[in-house]
């Protein structure tokens, strides 16, 4: 599992990626967040299970995936258009905002929980799949400076419809080591349905 953890870290450039913080501004992303809050929610928590909760996300991984989405290294249908205007400054004080928030949390389907839970901790040795605590921490909560989200809370609809677009290859902007693309390749519906599941309700 070491080993494991180790090429995932250097694989994502984690050295490089230490020194390279957003330098948002909490109190003016507030203002520009207005139109966010039709689907994100009010500070960032969605009640809707298709669009993302970004309160307490990592401000260092939420910079990228605005980055991201503004030049079209990833695509989402629900936000064209939306950042073509906004600025560096404007996504680095939008990334701050949404990282300053406190995250609600919900809860695991029962009957998927158990699974989930090995999954999440142990990986799945037998496909080769590593623990997503390697990545991800124990409680959830992401490794900011390395850019690797945190998934507590999550909405399980949510993180599964991410899990399948890594697997088809619909989103792609897991980097060159192609991490996450690697992991859900080997992960079944069920599976995907039970881990997710599970990051909903961690806390």
């Amino acid at each position: 599992m070491k080993k494991v953890l180790l090429s995932v870290l250097f694989a994502a450039g984690l050295t490089s990626s230490l020194h390279a913080t957003a330098a948002g501004d909490v109190a003016a992303g507030e203002s520009k967040t207005a139109v966010c809050a039709g689907c994100h929610g009010a500070g960032g928590n969605s009640t809707t299970p298709s669009f993302p909760k970004l309160a307490g996300q990592g401000a260092p991984y939420l910079l990228k995936q605005l980055q991201d989405i503004k030049s079209g290294a990833r695509s989402i249908v629900e936000m064209t258009g939306l950042l073509d205007a906004l600025s560096e400054q404007d996504l680095e004080d939008i990334a701050a905002y949404y990282a300053a928030q406190s995250l609600s949390v919900g809860q695991a389907n029962p009957e998927l929980a158990e699974e989930g839970r090995k999954i999440y901790l142990s990986g799945i040795p037998a496909k080769n799949v590593a623990a997503c605590t390697a990545c991800h921490g124990p409680s959830g909560k992401g490794m900011s400076l390395a850019k690797f989200p945190a998934l507590s809370g999550q909405h399980a609809d949510y993180t599964a419809k991410q899990l399948m677009n890594f697997r088809t290859g619909t989103r792609n902007n897991d980097g060159d080591a192609r991490i996450m693309r690697s992991i859900a390749a080997r992960l079944s519906d069920r599976e995907i349905e039970a881990v997710s599941s599970y990051i909903q309700g961690l806390h």
